[in-house]
């Protein structure tokens, strides 16, 4: 039996043609199907749900995708969103903490060129997504330049390359190849427990890179910004200078106010481990969480999921000292 695969197109440089304004999406899904030129081997239902630039992808939007796709799931065998590549790493990260314990494959996709380019990648990344979500295997993933990567591990990091995506500090979980689509299924967390949808989420969290000289007023000012959160690159390991430019006193300021600061690593690859460094650990001392090997899409996505599911910087804490779909090693 063929399986049942739903198709939610979100816009994106895929559903983009040419404006005087320059790209905007403007295809629908019907449009998107029209250009795969073939069957691929699934029966597709079609649900137009937002039609958008994914720098205007949105913590509102995430809800409205996390709450489509936990109505939807019931009556398909995978679901494949179509989104732009500029926050899909973002979109698939917060999807695995409002639907956890999901019981399909979600499968977003995308491509760095329209679809109608004569030379766009969007038909290959499309047919590998419906490949994945045909699978069963449960998860949120993304499908990009022949491969599967974990949504939790997944970040941009080439702007116009085909190969924009990658798996950050494991593997991708299935590639293509002349054998079809190969599957690492010991890269594929478990499931846990029935399907829930947890969507709340507190969208008042600060990013910040560190860099020399950085001066520690700017912590203060985000208390008076209602910021609930902050997520830090630190450096290497998670280095944070305290000689004349004290971080590690205003850092512990901001938790002693309640305000959860975790710290990860300005390196894309291997972990942060604050316990190494004397920096490192006078930082712990003060309160501050570790993000492990967790890429910052995850370590901001998270926080803000944290603050929604939680009424304490406490809960938030024992929240990060656990992977809970993937998203470190723990």
């Amino acid at each position: 039996m063929r399986a049942k695969i739903l198709l939610l197109t979100t816009g994106g440089t895929i559903a983009s043609t040419a404006t005087d304004e320059g790209l905007k999406p403007t295809a629908d899904g019907a449009s998107l199907l029209s250009m795969l030129g073939g069957d691929v081997g699934c029966n597709i239902t079609i649900k137009n749900l937002l039609t958008l630039d994914s720098s205007n992808m949105q913590p509102e939007e995430w809800q409205l995708i996390a709450r489509t796709i936990f109505k939807e799931r019931v009556n398909y065998d995978g679901i494949v969103l179509t989104h732009g590549t500029d926050t899909m790493a973002y979109t698939a990260s917060m999807l695995s903490f409002m639907l956890p314990g999901i019981d399909l494959p979600v499968v977003l996709t995308g491509s760095q060129l329209p679809i109608f380019h004569p030379l766009s990648d969007a038909i290959e990344n499309l047919r590998t997504a419906f490949a994945m979500a045909q699978t069963k295997i449960p998860g949120i993933f993304i499908a990009f330049d022949r491969k599967v990567l974990l949504g939790c591990r997944s970040v941009k990091v080439r702007t116009t390359d085909f190969k924009a995506f990658e798996s950050i500090n494991i593997p991708p979980v299935a590639t293509v190849s002349a054998q079809g689509l190969v599957i690492n299924h010991a890269l594929i967390p478990k499931q846990q427990g029935e399907c829930r949808l947890m969507d709340k989420c507190d969208s008042r969290v600060t990013l910040l890179k560190l860099i020399p000289g950085l001066d520690p007023k700017i912590f203060p000012l985000l208390r008076l910004m209602d910021c609930r959160g902050v997520v830090l690159e630190a450096f290497g390991s998670g280095g944070l200078a305290f000689i004349r430019r004290n971080l590690v006193s205003e850092l512990g300021a901001l938790v002693e106010n309640g305000i959860p600061v975790v710290v990860c690593s300005q390196c894309l690859y291997e972990k942060s481990d604050m316990s190494i460094y004397e920096t490192g650990q006078l930082a712990l001392k003060k309160g501050v969480l570790q993000g492990g090997d967790m890429t910052s899409e995850a370590a901001v996505t998270k926080m803000m999921w944290a603050l929604g599911n939680s009424s304490s910087a406490a809960e938030v804490a024992e929240i990060f000292s656990r992977s809970l779909v993937g998203e470190c090693s723990e």
